[in-house]
């Protein structure tokens, strides 16, 4: 047989191999799929379906339940909430505040930012693709207002909340980098405070500035308990929130009236998503040895919780769940921002 010429030859060759399967055994390009699929069922049943939280975690509610009760409120007493964004003093403290203002408790809100940072939330209020910077400033219009409307129906007075208007998830560069020098918030294109109904409107975003005002809210308000949150929430602005209130209270030396709260407390928590009103509220995960109480609450007070959660609909139209998963028998407060013993282990 007569040879085929060389680039003959060469166009056989590649028709063979652009032929020839990758791999010959049937079903090994997809030996990953049940893995995986299996892994999201574990997933979804972790994080939705009550009993299987329970199984995985049976010590849970146990831990708890062993918890001491949280100190009680009494007449008079003034107990201030320093909310990082609007929405998080509903979450962390909507049954709380309400047994405080049951005892004759006076109940004051100071909300560090307005809440102008969320992307996805300015998206969709704006109907946005892209939103742009007034996309933002107006989401942080409708979050004060949320939770204006959020208060009333956890009985505070309209004349006990105050909006500082810093930017949404710049709070810890205000605090690390930021101190003297304004910082540019990425999403309102604002260096200032730029919201009527602020405490000072027109103040450069500054960590100087941000310690000023909330201090000169703790002058006006002398609170009695300050509830703010632990260092080991995963958010940047809790953060943030919680080491200028320990460094303000300190130095007024009244670190002792400090109580903490976790609002993102680590993967997925709290467990599971969505209402489960009669269950507890378990410790959370990236802060579990930290000097926790318990505040149990009525099922009334479960309820308005929940009333003024449903306030917040600019997120509860994306994070439904997770808030909803704050509805719960109890709320958590711990008397000290860390554990015992020391920070780091070895040198």
């Amino acid at each position: 047989m007569t040879p085929l010429p060389p680039r003959r030859q060469r166009l056989v060759r590649q028709r063979s191999f652009r032929q020839r399967p990758v791999n010959q055994k049937p079903g090994r390009q997809r030996h990953w799929l049940v893995p995986v699929l299996l892994a999201s069922l574990a997933l979804a049943l972790w994080i939705n379906f009550a009993p299987f939280t329970r199984l995985i975690q049976p010590l849970a509610a146990a831990r708890v339940a062993r918890l001491p009760a949280t100190t009680p409120f009494y007449s008079g007493q003034r107990i201030m909430v320093l909310a990082p964004h609007p929405d998080d003093e509903t979450l962390c403290c909507g049954g709380l505040i309400q047994q405080a203002r049951a005892a004759g408790a006076e109940v004051y809100l100071t909300f560090m930012t307005s809440g102008d940072g969320f992307e996805f939330d300015a998206a969709l209020e704006g109907r946005q693709l892209r939103p742009g910077p007034q996309a933002f400033r107006d989401l942080a219009l409708k979050r004060m207002n949320e939770a204006r409307a959020a208060a009333r129906v956890l009985g505070v007075p309209a004349s006990h909340l105050s909006f500082l208007g810093y930017p949404d998830g710049g709070l810890l560069r205000l605090f690390l980098e930021h101190y003297a020098t304004p910082y540019l918030s990425p999403t309102t294109q604002l260096n200032r405070v730029g919201y009527d109904g602020a405490l000072n409107p027109g103040s450069s975003y500054t960590g100087l500035n941000l310690e000023r005002d909330l201090a000169a809210r703790l002058d006006a308000v002398k609170p009695d308990l300050l509830l703010v949150p632990a260092p080991q929430d995963a958010h940047p602005d809790h953060r943030a929130t919680g080491y200028l209130a320990l460094r303000l209270m300190a130095g007024r030396g009244q670190a002792g009236r400090l109580r903490f709260w976790v609002v993102h407390g680590g993967l997925e928590w709290p467990l599971p998503k969505g209402v489960h009103r009669t269950s507890p509220l378990t410790l959370p995960t990236r802060a579990p040895n930290l000097a926790w109480t318990r505040a149990d609450l009525t099922p009334e007070q479960v309820l308005q919780k929940a009333r003024a959660i449903e306030e917040y609909r600019t997120q509860t139209v994306l994070l439904g769940r997770f808030m909803q998963a704050f509805e719960r028998r109890n709320e958590l407060l711990s008397t000290t921002p860390l554990p015992p013993g020391p920070i780091l282990q070895g040198h």
